[in-house]
């Protein structure tokens, strides 16, 4: 026992210590980031980050995985909170949500993800960075009147919006915050490049919002005209646990549309949280693979903490799992070590973070929205072929101009169109020979012929002529289904009407019965 605790101290001071300390400074200005692209309390992502490193992590299988609100979720999260129009039952969402995986978890459908087409996967992801992009460039400019938190892409350019808002730009925005927006986007550019990724030990938004604070504070002390409004600042309460607002469960079971938003945030949560798994149990050095039932109760129990709390809905994150990992991380001490220092945070520096510039944040995920939405994305998607490039680009129109429910629907849809094109060419082939002045046809059934092939086997079937021969062979097969056993059977004895001489090879014939 006591080598054990020793063996653990000496694993935490010298690889999960310094690992929770940068993941703490990469999840700092992305917790406050993303409430922000959510249009909800900035302590509701703060809050998020400490549940997700002090009880998601102590319930999750996985040694490095780091959970917190998901830049993936914001754009559906924003969406509902406006929808609703009460934070409070936004709150009954993230807890239904929370339930929802608690269910996943339990019937072992941790390989849901699995059953999502990648084309679909990555045209929603990619959606969600445009809709990211779209949503902050108002904000990396310090124009904060509109609400652009509306569904629907489109939406964005409506008269009260975009085209409405132009002339009250320069009413409403200032020039340190385009300032400070590029030069941060211009750091995190850099920090990208092979030369600063080997300093491991800054992490690239720390700096970001380091520098956006020295930016603010030289303005300030020059009278510069670059001087940001408060508006324009991070405003965070001295005591967030004393504004926290609670769910309102008044009404969970009066309105339906609690429980819809609900399974549609665990849903996304879900496939987001185990895209995250797939990636990081990749980068794991040590091979180990997470248990991914159990990581959606830990994410379930999780989202229910963050409900009953007034906080955000968490996933597992892919950039603070790789900063974990990147950081030499070895177990999870590195995560709850990283939620103990943004619970520090809040409670004793909340007016250091009250000097963070909005313009910095955004910029952070100007970068991250870039990152999910990439020209290279779209240009391998597009050498793959129709097949891929079509359900991707649909799922992305479909999400722009819909929302992202309706969106993914339909890009499974499409996905869907072309499994059955495929099935439909590749379960039977037909041979044609002539022999004695008499057509010879052979229909060789393949693999797994199934009732998704009832419409094109009909019509091959239509289209033998009169006074032939027709063997249909089906003994190469695995399963053939009744439906087609149907078909063939009630053809084999209605053929002698047409002069049609009928063999049947590896085929059980199935008594059809006429229904009136």
């Amino acid at each position: 026992m006591k080598r054990t605790i020793k063996y653990y101290r000496i694993v935490w001071l010298n690889h999960d210590l310094p690992a929770g300390l940068s993941v703490f400074f990469v999840a700092l200005p992305l917790c406050i980031g993303i409430a922000l692209a959510c249009g909800a309390p900035l302590y509701a992502g703060l809050i998020t980050g400490i549940i997700g490193g002090l009880v998601t992590t102590l319930i999750s299988g996985s040694q490095l995985l780091v959970s917190g609100p998901g830049a993936g979720l914001s754009t559906v999260v924003a969406a509902t909170i406006i929808s609703l129009g009460d934070y409070r039952l936004f709150l009954l969402v993230v807890i239904i949500a929370g339930l929802f995986q608690i269910l996943l978890g339990l019937f072992k459908l941790g390989s849901i993800a699995n059953y999502f087409p990648s084309a679909v996967i990555k045209g929603m992801l990619a959606a969600i960075g445009i809709l990211l992009i779209s949503k902050q460039l108002p904000i990396a400019i310090g124009y904060n009147e509109p609400d652009f938190w509306n569904s629907g892409f489109l939406n964005l350019f409506s008269s009260k919006n975009f085209f409405g808002s132009i002339h009250n730009f320069n009413l409403h925005s200032t020039r340190g915050a385009y300032f400070i927006s590029a030069i941060s986007i211009v750091l995190l550019i850099l920090f990208q490049q092979p030369f600063f990724k080997k300093i491991k030990f800054l992490p690239a938004p720390l700096i970001v919002v380091v520098v956006g604070i020295l930016l603010n504070f030289l303005f300030e002390h020059t009278a510069s005209a670059f001087s940001l409004r408060p508006t324009q600042m991070v405003n965070i309460p001295d005591n967030i646990f004393a504004n926290i607002l609670f769910p309102d469960f008044t009404v969970i079971f009066s309105r339906t549309d609690i429980w819809e938003y609900g399974i549609v945030i665990g849903l996304l949560a879900t496939l987001e949280t185990l895209l995250c798994v797939e990636a990081i149990d990749k980068l794991d050095k040590l091979n180990r693979i997470t248990p991914v039932n159990r990581e959606l109760l830990a994410q379930g129990f999780g989202n229910i903490a963050c409900g009953l709390i007034g906080a955000l809905p968490m996933t597992a994150v892919i950039v603070r799992g790789a900063a974990n990992v990147d950081a030499g991380a070895r177990t999870k001490l590195s995560s709850l070590t990283h939620g103990v220092f943004l619970l520090l945070a809040v409670l004793f520096i909340p007016f250091v973070l009250c000097l963070i510039p909005y313009a910095s944040l955004s910029a952070i995920l100007l970068v991250t929205g870039y990152n999910l939405t990439k020209p290279k994305l779209y240009r391998n998607i597009f050498s793959l072929g129709r097949k891929q490039f079509l359900p991707f680009i649909i799922t992305i129109v479909s999400i722009l101009l819909t929302d992202l429910l309706i969106g993914v629907s339909i890009g499974l849809l499409i996905s869907v169109y072309y499994i059955i094109l495929n099935n439909f060419k590749a379960e039977y082939k037909i041979q044609k020979t002539r022999k004695h002045a008499t057509d010879v046809f052979v229909i060789k059934l393949n693999s797994n012929v199934t009732f998704l092939n009832k419409v094109k086997l009909r019509d091959a079937l239509d289209k033998i002529p009169e006074y032939s021969v027709l063997t249909i062979d089906g003994s190469d097969c695995n399963f053939i289904d009744y439906d087609i056993l149907e078909i063939i059977s009630e053809y084999e004895n209605k053929a002698h009407t047409r002069h049609i001489e009928v063999h049947l090879s590896g085929i059980e014939k199935v008594s059809v019965t006429a229904i009136h």
